[in-house]
């Protein structure tokens, strides 16, 4: 009977450990907050090599809310941001090849590219960053005569925010 008991308290007693780790790691998480960036890679499928494929990582920040405007049947009114606002002028920018030379398509461009995008997304993650979504997308006309298009890749890196005390 006395061994029931040690044995009821003890496993009472692992049971309330347990829950309060929980409850401590739970709260931990709670209140962790992350920043993100956008890391965009353009890469060109216009023929002949004439298009420009770039790496885009921007070294600004904006506000959106600056940017946006509510609007309602009762509220029409647009946002009047002048685009000079808006636009970044000090971004990364990473020269990548287009898709196209004059031969017709070129995959040693393509590895150059990938090789390229490995290395900034292994630089990303040796900074803290973690690789969250990958979002990517083509746009071309497609008409008869279509000659231009680009593909898009939109890198989405998140790392824990840092938060700094004022003193």
């Amino acid at each position: 009977m006395l061994n029931k008991t040690l044995q009821n308290n003890s496993m009472k007693k692992v049971l309330l450990v347990g829950f309060l780790v929980l409850a401590s790691v739970m709260s931990v998480n709670a209140q962790q907050k992350f920043e993100y960036k956008v890391i965009t890679s353009v890469e060109s499928i216009v023929p002949n090599g004439l298009g420009r494929s770039r790496l885009i990582s921007a070294s600004e920040d904006r506000d959106y809310t600056k940017f946006t405007s509510n609007r309602s049947g009762e509220n029409d009114s647009r946002n009047k941001s002048k685009r000079k606002d808006i636009r970044v002028k000090n971004f990364e920018e990473t020269k990548l090849l287009n898709f196209y030379n004059l031969g017709g398509i070129r995959f040693q461009n393509i590895a150059a590219n990938d090789a390229l995008i490995t290395s900034k997304i292994n630089t990303m993650v040796e900074e803290g960053w973690d690789l969250a979504f990958v979002v990517s997308g083509v746009e071309s006309d497609a008409g008869s005569k279509d000659g231009k298009g680009i593909y898009i890749t939109r890198y989405i890196f998140k790392r824990l925010k840092v938060e700094t005390t004022k003193e």
